[in-house]
């Protein structure tokens, strides 16, 4: 019997192998992590080697660990990192240099000349992106100019780019291949046409020759190679993480939306079957492929989310653990006029503006760590009201429900006090690892496992519902502060 779904779920600071049964349920996980290479201040990157073995690793890992053998596996699909740009060899299957992480911002200064050439009305017209080094094209364009040979070696055919979910499939499969939602976001895709885009190509000097094959997201698209496992098991599902975790969060259908609390924050609303452009800076980007059904999703990151509530205990020291952070906001009604702005690493969508710091704004002698914990709630929180009112703006539709998942969901104050200032219940469900579970049910659906999008929904259950709980005026008063707030953070180490 095909009794189980393995997915690989491959982030940014470790690799994850998830076990999961008919019923959606985990059956068992395996977790490694690995190194985070800083080569200089700026610079991110990752081993691609240790990317491979640290997932074959817990691959292996969770069958042992269940006693499941690789002949009850209907299906393997993966979640990855997005953006993150590896370069390799064909015929050796080595990598030429670590690839360089989504987070790298060494191509910055390049991206900023082709604003001042006026490219990014065309660019962003054609991708749905905005132009910035968080995306795979100037990375590669790097390798490309850097690594002694490479381009040559391009033009002749004999290397091959991928981002994370390319070179997985690679080393799994021998197939070069990539999803059209990762596709999407290295700023070479083509959103209307859903093919590489020449014009693109040229404009970064990308040698075609470098490109996966672009496959749906369900559906078999190779098998892994058998000496991997023993046998050879379909790879049928394929997603970034972003889009994954908003399959897994069952939102299918247009207007649907969920937010991830991670170290940033990932909104993401379902579109429907045609590519929204936005007027305020988000990114218009590719969820899902399914034969002929297509999902494109509206997306704003915010930067600062748990990665604020880890400031507050590794940079000001008021709390030994996180959690502790829900119990010590409660101990005052309010912040008592105390604003926090997170833009440690500036404001991201709908913002969009790099010279933004943190502050801490309406300290009197009565303030204590109390009212700066929930401040730090509030705005966290403050920044995903500003990214939804875009979003609703965009698609022209009002969100009736947030469903929310990873680590930062799990405070019960930051998810009410999002519903709160939101103004819409926010729903939590029991399995906040949506990641891993979309990227298992896409490729569920590519095997037959599952038979359908109901199905799928039937294996979303409801932990809590967050109700809104504040009046209009309250809300209206709360969000007025937090703009004067933003205006004095903006900016701030602009010339």
């Amino acid at each position: 019997m095909r009794d189980y779904i393995l997915a690989l779920d491959q982030g940014t600071s470790s690799s994850r192998a998830v076990l999961f049964d008919r019923a959606g349920r985990v059956a068992g996980m395996a977790q490694q992590a690995f190194r985070q290479i800083f080569p200089q201040p700026g610079w991110v990157e990752h081993c691609p080697q240790e990317i491979w073995k640290s997932q074959l690793t817990v691959m292996r890992q969770v069958l042992a660990q269940q006693g499941v053998a690789p002949t009850q596996l209907a299906a393997i699909g993966i979640a990855n990192q997005r953006e993150t740009t590896v370069l390799w060899d064909r015929a050796t299957g080595l990598p030429l240099m670590n690839a360089i992480v989504w987070q790298d911002r060494r191509t910055a200064d390049y991206c900023e000349s082709l604003r001042r050439h006026g490219l990014e009305p065309w660019v962003g017209e054609k991708t749905g992106l905005v132009i910035d080094a968080y995306f795979s094209a100037t990375k590669l364009k790097w390798m490309l100019e850097h690594i002694p040979g490479a381009r040559k070696r391009a033009e002749r055919g004999e290397l091959a780019f991928g981002t994370v979910d390319s070179w997985l499939a690679y080393k799994l499969t021998g197939a070069h291949i990539t999803d059209a939602g990762n596709a999407s976001r290295t700023m070479l895709f083509n959103l209307h046409t859903r093919t590489w885009d020449a014009d693109l190509l040229a404009l970064f000097d990308i040698p075609p020759a470098l490109l996966p094959q672009v496959v749906d997201s369900s559906g078999v698209a190779a098998h892994t190679l058998p000496e991997l496992l023993g046998c050879p098991v379909p790879l049928a599902g394929i997603a970034g993480d972003q889009q994954a975790a908003t399959f897994g969060q069952a939102c299918h259908r247009r207007g649907s939306a969920k937010n991830t609390f991670g170290t940033g924050s990932f909104m993401l609303m379902n579109v429907g079957a045609e590519p929204v452009a936005s007027q305020h800076k988000l990114l218009s980007t590719l969820g899902w492929t399914r034969g002929k059904e297509n999902s494109y999703l509206l997306e704003g990151s915010v930067f600062m989310a748990g990665a604020t509530l880890q400031w507050l205990r590794d940079g000001l020291g008021i709390v030994d653990d996180v959690e502790q952070i829900d119990a010590l906001a409660a101990t005052v009604p309010d912040a008592d006029g105390v604003m926090l702005v997170p833009a440690f690493t500036g404001l991201g969508a709908p913002h969009w503006d790099p010279f933004a710091r943190g502050a801490i704004l309406g300290l009197s002698r009565g303030s204590g760590k109390a009212h700066i914990a929930r401040a730090a709630l509030e705005g966290i929180a403050c920044q995903n009201v500003d990214v939804l009112a875009a979003i609703e703006s965009d698609a022209g539709m009002a969100l009736t429900e947030l469903r929310v998942d990873g680590g930062g969901s799990r405070s019960d104050m930051l998810m009410q006090l999002q519903a709160d200032l939101l103004g819409v219940p926010v729903v939590r469900p029991v399995n906040i690892e949506t990641t891993a579970l979309g990227a298992a049910q896409l490729a569920g659906l590519g095997v037959g496992y599952w038979q359908g999008l109901d199905e799928l929904e039937s294996h979303w259950v409801l932990e809590r519902c967050f109700e809104p709980a504040m009046s209009r005026d309250q809300r209206g008063q709360q969000m007025a502060q937090w703009r004067r707030a933003l205006q004095r953070a903006a900016g701030w180490l602009a010339p």
